[in-house]
């Protein structure tokens, strides 16, 4: 199963925490794991194995859009961060849009990505 992790600047510390708090269930042999640039980077100096797209600015949240509407991407856990303006705030909307067309379940926050995690693992 593909996972997106995606997450604002302000958000990519607790991103990385979760993603150690959750090792045992993400490091399985049928997850992969993409992301957009900046913070496929910062998984993998975590030690996770990860597919990485462009930064979401450059069109990474779009590039993952897409994988959710071939139906290669199943979930899309995104840190946004709620105090703060994004110029691709677009690009993040479409995401969205793209996640609810395709029913595919989106995270914005650790708890419910949490509850996201749990359900597929069960």
């Amino acid at each position: 199963m593909e996972i997106a992790i995606i997450a604002h600047d302000g958000k990519k510390a607790d991103m990385v925490q979760f993603l150690n708090k959750n090792k045992a269930i993400l490091q399985k042999e049928n997850i992969k794991i993409i992301a957009t640039g900046t913070t496929g980077s910062k998984a993998e100096l975590a030690g996770f194995k990860v597919k990485k797209m462009l930064s979401g600015p450059q069109g990474g949240d779009a590039q993952i859009a897409a994988r959710v509407a071939e139906g290669k991407t199943k979930m899309v856990l995104f840190f946004k961060d709620p105090n703060s303006s994004h110029p691709h705030e677009p690009d993040i909307s479409m995401l969205i849009r793209i996640c609810d067309v395709h029913n595919i379940p989106l995270a914005t926050n650790e708890a419910t990505a949490q509850l996201l995690l749990l359900g597929f693992d069960g």
